[in-house]
């Protein structure tokens, strides 16, 4: 049987492919060798962000006393957790998988392989049948980066050492935990198993977390996680890993910390190995497959969405690739555009950025003026985070006097950033913005507030 679409990969990128492209009466046919949802939904975004809600709900508990609100006893029940964790997943995968059958897309729950291209198209191959489609989209995401340290490999044979896989699983709350690595995954989850009850230890490479985010802000996170206790060891490399200690390097000096458990999240890769991509000639780099700004690889009628392509690991990204691409397969000219793209730490505070950031620009050799405000120029900020300090911080084209970027750390930051993503990527000038009404009272109010000092 010979298809119009054949997806490689279940996640984001393909199965909101394959349904666009269904919508759109191409026979399309999805392969997932995992579950349908990808990372993502099944060991990602979604799973992260059920625990992190019941961490908020339980650190409102603990300090509500400064809000007129007194518990005696608040406590988290991780099994419990872990069991509404599972049930918010189902229902999703099972939306998914009904959206799916709608559009008619038929899913295989199978290891997919290219073969190569015949007279009918390409030939992709699970198990001992032989599938032929006209066109290819790569979607298989990414996998974890799993750095040569010595104890590493030996960790993860016996589950001492996690990746964001194993710890959304996890079944009992470690009294020591060493995250390796201070980017998002990693915060999450500190956060996470910090306001559990682990001692959370974070040793970082860099000099700063929370990877790209604006410097300033990423400050900001820092205190508030040391005021939770958790510990942070900045520009330090790990050099060895046991079962019951990391020793990390840093200024030449060696430090010793204990360990119950170690999650490694020290970044992610493209997942391009083994699926055959050199049968028909993709070039991959670095094992992320190059595309163009229609989500073309060099290979005339293969496309790469979402991780594997290695242009932004998000999965909002993701979906929008996976739209141009389908919308570029049926003849219509559609453009992947990177300078509008939201990213967010869904920890508490809440952090969200979209844009360019003042060193960003630098590089860029872009002549911005920069605000910054005290959410508290927010009515509603005050009136719900007693002794807050989040910010705000815009950055707007001195030429052009267009918005550029916008920073955020407080809450609802992550509901917010959409509405700066929409004014960048319609380029609005300042005046322009100015004059929108915003709500009142609401935290979304201080990108006025803030373009109002400019």
């Amino acid at each position: 049987m010979i298809y119009d679409l054949i997806v490689i990969g279940g996640g984001p990128a393909g199965y909101l492919a394959a349904e666009r492209a269904g919508q759109a009466k191409m026979k399309t046919l999805l392969f997932e060798k995992r579950f349908i949802g990808g990372v993502c939904l099944n060991e990602g975004c979604i799973p992260s962000k059920t625990l992190l809600n019941s961490a908020k709900i339980l650190d409102y508990a603990r300090f509500g006393a400064k809000y007129g609100v007194s518990v005696k006893e608040a406590a988290l029940d991780h099994k419990i957790v872990l069991k509404r964790k599972d049930k918010v997943v189902k229902t999703l995968v099972s939306g998914i998988n009904m959206k799916l059958k709608k559009n008619g897309v038929e899913a295989v729950n199978d290891e997919a392989v290219i073969r190569g291209k015949s007279s009918g198209g390409f030939e992709v191959s699970a198990g001992s049948v032989v599938y032929t489609s006209k066109q290819l989209l790569v979607a298989t995401g990414s996998v974890p980066v799993i750095p040569p340290i010595p104890g590493v490999k030996e960790g993860l044979e016996r589950e001492f050492v996690l990746t964001n896989r194993e710890i959304l699983d996890l079944e009992e709350i470690p009294g020591n935990l060493v995250v390796v690595g201070g980017g998002v995954i990693g915060l999450e989850m500190a956060s996470y198993f910090n306001s559990a009850g682990s001692k959370v230890v974070v040793v970082e490479m860099l000099d700063h977390i929370a990877g790209n985010n604006d410097i300033e802000i990423s400050e900001i996170l820092l205190k508030n996680y040391k005021k939770k206790g958790i510990d942070f060891y900045l520009s330090s490399k790990v050099v060895e890993v046991s079962e019951k200690s990391v020793v990390f390097e840093c200024n030449g000096k060696k430090t010793t910390v204990p360990c119950d458990r170690v999650l490694m999240s020290v970044g992610r890769k493209g997942a391009s190995q083994g699926i055959g991509l050199e049968n028909i000639g993709v070039e991959t780099q670095k094992g992320c497959i190059p595309t163009d700004e229609r989500c073309r690889t060099n290979v005339p009628g293969v496309y790469a969405a979402g991780d594997v392509n290695g242009k932004s690991m998000l999965a909002h990204t993701a979906y929008r690739e996976a739209e141009a691409a389908v919308n570029n397969m049926l003849g219509k000219r559609d453009f992947m555009r990177y300078n509008a793209i939201p990213a967010v730490v869904y920890t508490n505070p809440e952090v969200s950025g979209v844009g360019e950031t003042e060193s960003s620009a630098k590089e860029k050799g872009i002549d911005v003026e920069t605000v910054k405000i005290s959410m508290r120029y927010s009515g509603r900020y005050v009136a719900e985070n007693e002794g807050g300090d989040g910010i705000c911080k815009v950055i707007v084209n001195k030429k052009y006097r267009n918005l550029i970027g916008v920073h955020m750390i407080g809450s609802y930051s992550s509901e917010i950033i959409y509405g700066a993503a929409l004014m960048i990527e319609m380029q609005l000038k300042v005046d322009d913005i100015k004059e929108l009404v915003f709500p009142h009272p609401t935290v979304c109010e201080v990108i006025r507030e803030a373009l109002f000092e400019l």
